[in-house]
């Protein structure tokens, strides 16, 4: 692109050198012969004035008398009624401009000039011409490689940050260069490249979320299919096989619920619910593996709680704060359910060190973490809750008490509201 942008700028450039250089060579040439020709009449005109007013006055016209009138480079020759004539200068060789002017006392003054001088000046003037052409040659040059640097180096960076968008680098340069036309191509990869990184975020997001939130439903189906095959007792079998059953449903529900919150994370089922069941089946999935670390979980509070939200992810909410539990705490794991104002209120404690201080105000934040884990399962059960118009607290930090708040009545709808339902 760049030599052919220096091409193309040349190429017009000599194009308008030769219409108007040529154009301008020939004007100069006949300018110049014209006023050579104009010289040479004028001073045989001159000269035919002087001899006649000698004349007239009965005064001597010779060669000396005549000589300094006569420009060196000239040749003249008067020719008198009855006298030889008088030759003034040297008789030039070669092609000359001539001019011949009769006197009023009948005399001749014939004037010659050397056309070489003509060509001397013409030769003069199309050098100062060919060296203007030439300057205007290098200078068009100068500013087309300045110029398609100007452009190519903006492209080049261009195809660089389209290759970085390629190969999965969405980081956004804004860079602009004072071009227009080059200036939009930069604004829209830069947005491309913002939405190229918020999609990438999302998709890794939902992929951490997706790993810890099925790692629990996974485990804990696990630990229920090595107890049939542990068991030879059919009534056993057929029960572990029902609680399978179960939680293979709440695992479907916590894929459903992931995919839909990874197309908007505002997208709620919530219904009102028996929170007393919800509860009572995160004990059952729970205890065997607090059974397995010497430890017990236990719910007390009120009982028969109606609260509002979508029941899988309130268990999953649950399922986090008592992992959470088993993984950082110490001690017995006690749920307890309460009513504060217009609110069903789920604390979660354990008999644990409590959360750090310095940890306290941004427990809930991903990646934060007291010990060597993801830091992911308290803000996924932060944005679940909140998905549902609840929310996650930390109440307390030693011991500490994980307070999940959810709305006992459901939101007021507008008459005309009318919105399908999204599993």
């Amino acid at each position: 692109m760049r030599r052919r942008l220096i091409q193309s700028t040349l190429a017009v450039v000599l194009v308008v050198i030769a219409v108007f250089g040529v154009s301008l060579v020939i004007v100069e040439s006949r300018t110049i012969s014209n006023s050579a020709q104009e010289r040479v009449d004028s001073e045989a005109v001159r000269l035919a004035s002087i001899v006649d007013s000698r004349i007239l006055a009965a005064e001597n016209v010779n060669a000396d008398v005549l000589r300094n009138p006569v420009s060196k480079e000239q040749y003249a020759v008067i020719r008198l009624p009855g006298q030889p004539p008088i030759e003034i200068g040297t008789k030039p060789q070669g092609d000359v401009i001539h001019a011949t002017q009769h006197g009023e006392e009948g005399e001749t003054v014939t004037v010659q000039e050397p056309r070489s001088a003509v060509t001397r000046e013409v030769g003069r003037t199309l050098l100062i011409i060919g060296l203007v052409a030439l300057l205007a040659v290098v200078a068009a040059v100068l500013l087309a490689i300045r110029q398609a640097n100007k452009l190519s180096s903006p492209l080049t960076d261009l195809a660089e940050t389209a290759e970085r968008l390629g190969s999965g680098d969405p980081r956004p340069r804004h860079k602009r260069y004072g071009v227009p036309e080059l200036d939009r191509v930069a604004d829209v990869l830069d947005s491309s490249a913002e939405r190229i990184g918020r999609m990438l975020t999302a998709e890794r997001r939902l992929a951490a979320d997706a790993s810890h939130q099925l790692r629990t439903p996974l485990t804990a189906l696990s630990m229920r299919l090595e107890e049939i095959t542990l068991t030879d007792d059919p009534d056993i079998v057929k029960e572990e096989a029902n609680v399978a059953l179960t939680q293979v449903e709440r695992l479907t529900d916590v894929v459903e619920r992931l995919l839909t919150n990874s197309r908007d994370p505002r997208t709620g089922s919530a219904v009102t619910f028996d929170l007393d069941e919800v509860i009572q089946q995160q004990l059952a999935e729970w205890r065997p593996a607090y059974r397995s670390a010497g430890r017990a979980i236990v719910s007390s509070g009120k009982r028969h709680l109606q609260a509002v939200g979508t029941p899988g992810a309130v268990a999953q909410v649950l399922a986090a704060l008592i992992e959470n539990s088993l993984m950082h705490g110490g001690g017995t794991v006690a749920l307890r359910t309460r009513v504060t104002g217009n609110q069903a209120v789920v604390e979660v404690t354990d008999e644990g060190p409590g959360v750090p201080a310095d940890l306290g105000a941004r427990i809930f934040e991903r990646t934060i973490s007291g010990r060597n884990s993801t830091g992911i399962g308290l803000a996924v059960a932060r944005d679940l809750a909140e998905a549902d118009g609840g929310r996650l607290e930390l109440l307390q930090t030693a011991p500490p008490v994980f307070g999940l708040f959810l709305s006992r009545t459901p939101p007021a709808r507008k008459a005309d509201e009318s919105r399908p339902t999204v599993r």
